[in-house]
């Protein structure tokens, strides 16, 4: 336990650095990181390249050899491509209890590659353009 004097010289100083280190602790421990650590770890060094250079990283379905990308997000993040790698289809699945972007992006990752058919079956299609305005 640290002690500090009120009426100490310098004591405001280090409390205000106290609460800076308490607060990064936090930041790198709490858990968006430690679920972005997991995903990261999941990747192929590939995959971890283009997620820290794009913010999405690509897979491929199990079953059609369709590509995808996943986007960073927890929801509407993940796009089917065409031959050209454009986005075709969108399509929404989530986990069934709130989780961290990375623990989702991870979940997303496992399924396309594991059950694809499994997965598009429930999940939700979205158009993947935005619409155009007159």
């Amino acid at each position: 336990m640290v002690l500090f004097r009120r009426n100490g010289v310098g004591s405001s100083a280090r409390l205000r650095a106290l609460r800076s280190l308490y607060w990064s602790l936090i930041e790198q421990n709490g858990p968006e990181a430690r679920a972005r650590r997991l995903l990261r770890n999941f990747l192929s060094p590939d995959q971890r390249a283009q997620f820290d250079a794009e913010g999405y990283l690509e897979v491929t379905g199990s079953h059609t050899g369709r590509r995808y990308q996943i986007h960073q997000g927890t929801m509407s993040n993940v796009l089917e491509l065409d031959e050209e790698t454009q986005p075709k289809i969108g399509w929404c699945f989530v986990p069934e209890r709130a989780l961290a972007a990375g623990d989702v992006m991870l979940a997303q990752k496992i399924a396309l590659a594991t059950d694809e058919a499994a997965v598009l079956a429930f999940a939700r299609r979205f158009s993947p353009r935005l619409p155009s305005l007159p």
